[in-house]
């Protein structure tokens, strides 16, 4: 816990290639963060990177002068004791797990997509137990903890750990701060400059209104959309942008756009590439770099790995936490009424203003009202994919998958839920030991 000397921090996930982006963040913001211990947890199976990754850590610091304790492990609990914030960045399954997320739902005609549609509902059963089981260790050895979570899918599991823990909790995703980046590059202003409206779920949202310096620029942004490296960059349609006034989430292209984004993915599967292996050649790059003992800083290719800010946007998040900052964040919370056709513990994706004692959801000053429907549906699929993690119960899976927007039909659910379960057979046990 806090004391005078600084923060215990604890990383689940620590070999991740995203950690040199977040120490990186606890060097430079120190003074308003000071972290006295930074654990880094890993499972065996990625304890080769967990070691390389640690060592540039280490190396970082060490060139930084900061006092600041580095340690690997893969005693979880040992990390988590005592600590100030658990920060999660796993993958259960690692990337093979993804690559067949990726690749099954496309032989049933069905988008293919990590956190989208049946590969996030395999991703979302697989995730939810391990998260919860890490949520029993902070109950028990560091109640007072902030978990701070960016495994996707990160709505469903923030969803998952606000309705089946005691644990306070914290979902965040690097989709909106990127945005901010965006726009405050565009009009060379500061992030601070920049208001932009949040409204709906992780990676089912929905910006309804852009402020520079108190000018409306949301016009400007329909014109120019924002993107990332983990969606294909196709062109929405102007007239339906326009009629929509409202900027959406590059995920939603996989619901606007499910044909050209499906044909799109089926050529890359027929030429053996999907997004996995794309993910698998720029994470050994980055590992070749990381490993280079004479590196000592945080390398410019890592903003080629499709997550950028990721990091940054835990780092926001502890300072403004730890110093009550009470300053505005784009975070997955519990609802209680600020969507108000949705449960009060269904986790939404909205901007916050993050007192000390946690973030404070605010009223949206605009809903599209032809998006209701769609975040309906979702959150429907999403609260029964849920449950079926945590109970292990197949009907409930089922229901979840049929009732996907873009799964077709029920016999296509059937089929491809069957081969999607055996596939993760070794990392679902609540499924295969009744």
């Amino acid at each position: 816990m806090a004391t005078n000397q600084g923060l215990k921090i604890a990383v689940i996930g620590g070999g991740s290639s995203y950690t040199p982006e977040l120490v990186e963040g606890f060097i430079l913001h120190y003074k308003e963060l000071p972290v006295r211990e930074l654990w880094l947890v890993d499972i065996e199976p990625g304890l080769r990177k967990l070691n390389i990754v640690g060592n540039l850590a280490k190396r970082m610091v060490e060139k930084s002068g900061l006092p600041i304790e580095v340690h690997l492990t893969t005693d979880r609990r040992k990390a988590i004791e005592g600590a100030d914030f658990v920060s999660t960045q796993m993958r259960v399954g690692m990337l093979d797990a993804r690559a067949r997320d990726e690749s099954i739902p496309l032989k049933y005609g069905v988008i293919g997509q990590e956190t989208t549609g049946p590969g996030g509902m395999m991703k979302a059963l697989r995730t939810i137990p391990v998260i919860l089981d890490v949520c029993r260790d902070i109950e028990e050895l560091a109640p007072n903890a902030w978990l701070l979570n960016f495994t996707n899918p990160a709505g469903m599991v923030t969803e998952a750990v606000l309705k089946y823990s005691k644990v306070k909790s914290i979902g965040l995703c690097n989709a909106p701060i990127g945005l901010i980046k965006q726009v405050s590059a565009k009009y060379n202003v500061a992030a601070d400059r920049v208001y932009a409206e949040f409204v709906g779920l992780n990676h089912l949202h929905w910006i309804t209104r852009i402020d520079v310096e108190g000018e409306d620029k949301l016009d400007d942004m329909l014109t120019d959309g924002y993107s990332a490296k983990n969606v294909p960059a196709r062109e929405w349609n102007p007239e339906f942008i326009q009629s929509l006034r409202a900027v959406p989430s590059y995920y939603l292209k996989y619901f606007y756009m499910t044909d050209a984004m499906l044909e799109e993915q089926m050529e890359s599967f027929k030429q053996g590439i999907n997004r996995a292996e794309v993910v698998k050649r720029v994470e050994e790059e980055l590992f070749e770099l990381y490993a280079n003992l004479e590196l000592s800083e945080k390398p410019k290719q890592l903003e080629q790995r499709g997550g950028a800010f990721y990091s940054e946007a835990a780092v926001n998040l502890m300072r403004s936490l730890h110093n009550g900052s009470n300053d505005i964040q784009t975070l997955n919370v519990a609802n209680r009424g600020i969507l108000n056709f949705l449960p009060d513990d269904a986790s939404i994706e909205v901007n916050c203003v993050v007192t000390k004692n946690g973030p404070l959801p605010l009223p949206l000053t605009k809903i599209p009202p032809m998006a209701k429907g769609l975040i309906h549906a979702v959150k429907t699929y999403e609260q029964l994919a849920i449950d079926a993690a945590v109970t292990g119960d197949r009907a409930l899976a089922l229901q979840a998958m049929v009732h996907h927007p873009l799964v077709p039909s029920v016999d296509v659910a059937v089929r491809m839920l069957d081969e999607m379960l055996e596939a993760n057979k070794e990392f679902l046990p609540n499924f295969f030991t009744k």
